[in-house]
């Protein structure tokens, strides 16, 4: 008896000296990449050690593609969390797991993006703010913006879990704020399944709005249309909210995800022609502020980090993911994202993206 008391003292010491250690080394490894920023150091990629939760990467995931000229990762769509307290019926990333970076690692993955030449950060989900209630991506956003000095940094998000002090604390660093928002009809969101409880979506994309302007945050709308919403003319109410962008999607099917076994959704019901997609458009063509995309256009055009920060593949209805940037590098890990830079441009996805730039009348 008389040695377990040393015993259990040194186990105890010993764990403590393992989690300050830890956190050294978290230390140096930012600092380390603040100096590659700054002197130009190349990226060693690899021999960094997998991401604590990663799945083993699958090796038909990754065959060589070849020697084509690096990818310039310009925008990125960061999905740093997959939950959400929405159940919109066609979701095409939906809560496969649980998983989220911790803040160090998110922040040494966003520093090897800005090495690679990345100028905006789109922050999304999942529900991003649902992850310290909202404290997570605050400290993210403000990274961005304060520490890697990015052009453009952005959210999007269902809006119902947003609280005013958040742009009190965060609004200085946040360039665009878009709130998706799929009908001005609040019995068609609660059918799509954008709606929780007693709250109403549209009353709350009123406040956001007025939130926005009060702080100095750009406000754009997303709109995914699908069967429920196709015919519904919202001219009036958007040219009323008066946002940067109103982003307008053709729904789409991604195999597990939203369509086949694997899926937590089934979104099939959802669907609707490129036909009556172009009438859509076609009813909003006087909506200056209007960004359409077709299933053709988005499905490949955009640079998608899941939770574990690999990039996801969509050129086989799937999203097939790469090795986390955090293992191998930014440079190693985007020649497997199937991205179209072509398509990337020619659907508008760069734009007057900082708020500065845009000159808005707040």
């Amino acid at each position: 008896m008389g040695m377990l008391v040393p015993t259990a003292l040194a186990a105890r010491l010993q764990s403590l000296f393992q989690q300050q250690l830890g956190s050294l080394w978290s230390g140096l490894a930012m600092l380390f990449c603040w100096l590659r920023i700054a002197l130009g150091w190349p990226d060693p990629g690899r021999g960094q050690p997998r991401v604590r939760g990663e799945p083993k990467e699958t090796p038909e995931t990754h065959e060589d593609p070849g020697s084509a000229q690096p990818t310039t990762p310009v925008s990125v769509n960061y999905h740093f969390t997959r939950q959400c307290n929405y159940k919109c019926g066609f979701c095409f990333h939906t809560a496969k797991t649980s998983f989220v970076l911790p803040l160090e690692e998110a922040k040494r993955g966003l520093l090897l993006l800005k090495q690679a030449g990345m100028e905006k950060i789109n922050f999304s989900g999942g529900e991003p703010f649902l992850q310290d209630r909202g404290e997570y991506l605050g400290k993210l956003v403000r990274f961005c913006k304060e520490e890697l000095a990015l052009p453009s940094v952005s959210i999007v998000s269902n809006g119902s879990l947003i609280r005013e002090r958040w742009f009190k604390d965060y609004g200085d660093y946040l360039d665009i704020l878009a709130i998706s928002c799929d009908s001005f009809d609040e019995q068609v969101n609660v059918l799509i399944g954008r709606g929780q409880g007693k709250k109403n979506h549209l009353e709350n994309l009123q406040k956001l709005r007025k939130w926005c302007r009060d702080y100095k945050v750009a406000f754009k709308i997303n709109s995914v249309i699908n069967r429920f919403n196709v015919d519904e003319d919202m001219n009036e109410h958007i040219k009323a909210l008066s946002p940067v962008r109103w982003k307008v999607f053709q729904c789409l099917l991604i195999e597990g995800e939203n369509s086949g076994e694997d899926a937590l959704r089934e979104a099939e019901r959802f669907l609707i022609s490129n036909e009556e997609f172009e009438a859509f458009l076609q009813r909003h063509k006087d909506v200056s502020c209007l960004v359409p995309e077709s299933n053709q256009k988005m499905k490949d055009s955009y640079l998608i980090l899941d939770e574990y920060m690999r990039f996801l593949n969509c050129t086989g209805g799937r999203k097939d993911p790469s090795r986390s940037i955090l293992d191998v590098g930014v440079e190693e890990a985007i020649k497997f994202s199937g991205f179209d830079e072509k398509m990337f441009l020619k659907r508008g996805g760069k734009y007057v993206w900082s708020k500065a730039d845009l000159k808005l009348d707040w």
